[in-house]
């Protein structure tokens, strides 16, 4: 691992300490040349995997990618960049699990749609609009009315008293 301040190769692990979610290992490490001290993230290296977009072209599943298309979404928002964080790392390792080579693109698209729709309506407006490629204002209204609809029976549906 080189130092990021003078480039040079030869360091200690001064500390290694597992993340809260069990999959990656962050490792605090002092260059023995210039003694700056840096961090460094492990993460277990999993196959490639390749999505199919819309127009048959294939791609190599970029979490970064899926990470900044709900990041504008949730512009503005109050949800933290952890939260996303964690949802891509879910979206990463349920994809993962499916244990296929190949996937098709719409299957990101709706998990991403998903968990919008239960973090925030607007944010799942927001990506809706891009991810469904609204033709018309009448495409978008829809979907507002689907939106407004659900919060209605969501609202209405009586909840549980909570016991002391």
């Amino acid at each position: 691992m080189k130092c990021p301040y003078c480039r040079e190769v030869n360091n200690k692990v001064i500390d290694s300490r597992m993340t809260k979610d069990g999959n990656t290992v962050r490792r605090r490490r002092e260059c023995l040349a210039c003694n700056h001290r840096f961090t460094t993230y492990e993460r277990i290296e999993q196959l490639p995997l390749v999505l199919i977009k819309k127009d048959g072209r294939r791609e190599t599943f970029d979490r970064n990618k899926v990470l900044v298309g709900m990041q504008k979404a949730c512009e503005k928002r109050n949800i933290s960049i952890n939260t996303l964080e964690l949802y891509v790392d879910e979206l990463q390792r349920e994809l993962q699990e499916v244990g296929e080579k190949e996937i098709p693109s719409s299957v990101v698209g709706e998990w991403i749609m998903t968990k919008l729709h239960e973090l925030d309506d607007v944010a799942y407006v927001r990506f809706a609009s891009v991810y469904r490629e609204f033709k018309d204002i009448n495409d978008f209204m829809s979907q507002l009315k689907d939106l407004l609809d659900a919060s209605k029976k969501r609202s209405s549906t009586p909840r549980k008293k909570r016991m002391k």
